[in-house]
């Protein structure tokens, strides 16, 4: 069995993907942000963006990290503020850089390690009002490629590109059945993802199955990032 790290793992896919990952018998070590959850949940608390990230409660090996926390703050490009576009760049990028390289030697250490990012479909496929989130999961797929080939042969790095995913991030584009419709209908599959399918393809990509897959962008989409049906 193996040890995974979590990061985001209180809520969406990154608990989804904690709650497969434990049934298959492995250790998953989960992180959360938010105070009020620390007394409901066997995990560990941890701000992605404190200068010395504070791993200790880890084991000496880990076998593969997932980095889940993220935003949808969509808006026109002409309304973003330097704050927002700091903010939402900061989770996003700047933590997983930062709990990426904390957990290296870890990672190192096992031979035989992956790490799972997460970007959007929407990088690769142009949507209107999605220029924040796509410039720092642009930036997220230029890191997943960049650390494949560096970390090659002992680290895979790939990435996940959803597309809009039934999970609380989403709450605000999903908040009545009208608008849960609307958006499945734009996808050729005429419905929205679940966080299981993300989580499930996320757990391949940790787990040896995927041996000789590394510097990917994974697109869990529905097909509307390389289909048009109508």
């Amino acid at each position: 069995m193996k040890n995974y790290l979590i990061v985001g793992s209180s809520s969406g896919i990154g608990k989804e993907l904690a709650k497969q990952l434990s049934s298959q018998g492995h250790t998953v070590y989960g992180t959360f942000f938010s105070n009020e959850l620390r007394e409901e949940l066997n995990f560990y608390y941890l701000d992605v963006l404190d200068d010395n990230i504070d791993v200790s409660f880890l084991p000496e090996s880990l076998d593969g990290l997932a980095y889940c926390p993220g935003k949808i703050d969509l808006k026109p490009f002409n309304r973003i503020k330097n704050d927002e576009l700091h903010s939402d760049f900061d989770l996003q990028v700047v933590g997983a850089v930062k709990v990426i390289q904390a957990v290296l030697p870890k990672l190192k250490m096992n031979g035989n390690s992956s790490i799972v990012l997460f970007s959007t479909v929407a990088v690769q496929t142009g949507f209107p009002f999605h220029a924040l989130v796509s410039i720092s999961k642009g930036a997220i797929e230029g890191l997943t490629r960049a650390l494949a080939a560096e970390f090659a042969p002992t680290i895979r790095v790939n990435a996940i590109a959803p597309s809009i995913t039934n999970t609380p991030l989403a709450g605000k584009l999903l908040s009545n059945e009208e608008k849960i419709s609307a958006n499945g209908n734009r996808h050729p599959l005429k419905r929205i993802g679940t966080p299981e399918e993300i989580a499930e393809i996320a757990a391949f990509l940790l787990s040896d199955k995927s041996g000789w897959i590394t510097g990917q962008i994974i697109h869990v989409d529905g097909g509307i990032s390389a289909l048009k049906t109508v």
